[in-house]
C-alpha cells in the first residue's frame, strides 16, 4: 500500500480546485479525503489550495503554507485542517544533549507552530476553525480505522544451559 500518490476524486462536483491534481502525502490524508468525498454533511472540500504566508522564527523570512484541508460543511462552517502525526504536535524531549536528531525535530516543531499560529489568524479573519488532526482525532472521528494489527509478542526468553565446571583438588 503506498503513503502517497494521486487521489482520484469520485464526486468532481464537490471538490474546490483542481480535480485532477489532488496528491495524498500520507495514508492519513487518503482516509481524510475518503471521508470528506463521502460525507454528506461536507459541501465542498479541497487539499493545499489555499495559501497562507507564515513568518519562520528561525531564519526571519516569510513563507508560504498549504495546508491539507479546506472543508466546507452545510451549517456554514469552514475548517481549514492540518494532519500530523501526535508527535509533531509537541515539544521534542530534550535527551539530555543536543543530538542532531533533536535539532531538528525542534526546527521543525517551530515551524509548524509558526506556520499554525499563521492558520489560526487567516482563519479568525475569516471567521473559519483551524483544527489540527493527529492519528487520535482521525481514529476517535472514525476516518481512519483503528489498528487491526496486534502489538507483536515479546521474544522468548532462551533458555542459555550453564556449562558445569569441573572444579581440580
Amino acid at each position: 500500500m503506498a503513503y502517497s500518490g494521486t487521489y482520484v476524486i469520485k464526486y468532481p462536483h464537490k471538490y474546490d480546485g483542481d480535480h485532477t491534481k489532488v496528491v495524498y502525502r500520507s495514508m492519513w490524508e487518503k482516509y481524510a479525503f475518503k471521508w470528506c468525498e463521502n460525507n454528506d454533511e461536507i459541501v465542498s472540500w479541497s487539499s493545499e489550495e489555499i495559501v497562507v504566508p507564515y513568518f519562520y522564527d528561525l531564519d526571519n523570512k516569510y513563507h508560504r503554507y498549504y495546508p491539507d484541508l479546506k472543508i466546507k460543511f452545510k451549517s456554514g462552517k469552514v475548517a481549514m485542517v492540518e494532519i500530523k502525526p501526535y508527535v509533531q504536535t509537541k515539544t521534542p524531549a530534550f535527551p539530555g544533549r543536543k543530538t542532531k536528531r533533536y535539532m531538528n525535530e525542534s526546527f521543525a516543531y517551530i515551524k509548524n507552530v509558526n506556520k499554525w499560529k499563521a492558520a489560526e489568524n487567516f482563519c479568525a479573519d475569516r471567521k473559519w476553525v483551524f483544527w489540527i488532526w493527529t492519528e487520535r482525532e482521525l481514529t476517535n472521528m472514525g476516518i481512519m480505522p483503528k489498528s487491526t494489527k496486534g502489538l507483536k509478542p515479546f521474544p522468548k526468553k532462551r533458555l542459555i544451559k550453564k556449562k558445569k565446571r569441573k572444579v581440580l583438588t
